[in-house]
């Protein structure tokens, strides 16, 4: 049995975006030499989430519209945990959309459905944070 880890980092120029960030795990995949197994790919900070969906930019709307009226940014003081920082919506954002994903390894490749991609959701941004990709198998 094998093991690879990488670190990805991001650094957001708005608060909240979602980027799809396949290719660089793809790439992770290729780099470890894994060719079957199981790759773990979850967000290392908690305003922020690793999932998997479509790209497609209109979902991509949806989703934020639905993370806004679950958990809508303002008016700050609704929120408890809000004090020294202002991110509690972004808490509760990372809460629902998860920390992390698990893709099969096949063949050297991640083994998706047809329109899976994988994206990096980002809710409380302009700092930077990390993305750890563990890979096992042979």
């Amino acid at each position: 049995m094998k093991t690879y880890r990488k670190e990805l980092y991001f650094e957001t120029s708005r608060r909240r975006e979602l980027i799809n960030i396949t290719a660089q795990v793809a790439a992770a995949l290729t780099e470890s030499g894994i060719r079957e197994g199981l790759l773990l790919c979850n967000a290392m900070h908690i305003t922020s989430s690793i999932f998997i969906n479509d790209d497609e930019s209109g979902l991509h709307r949806d989703i934020e519209t639905w993370l806004e009226s679950l958990a809508p940014e303002k008016p700050h003081s609704r929120y408890h945990h809000n004090g020294y920082e202002d991110n509690a919506d972004a808490h509760l954002k990372r809460t629902i959309m998860g920390r992390e994903v698990v893709v099969a390894v096949t063949g050297g490749k991640l083994d998706f459905g047809t329109w899976e991609q994988i994206f990096y959701g980002e809710f409380d941004g302009k700092r930077r944070k990390k993305v750890l990709i563990k890979i096992v198998g042979e």
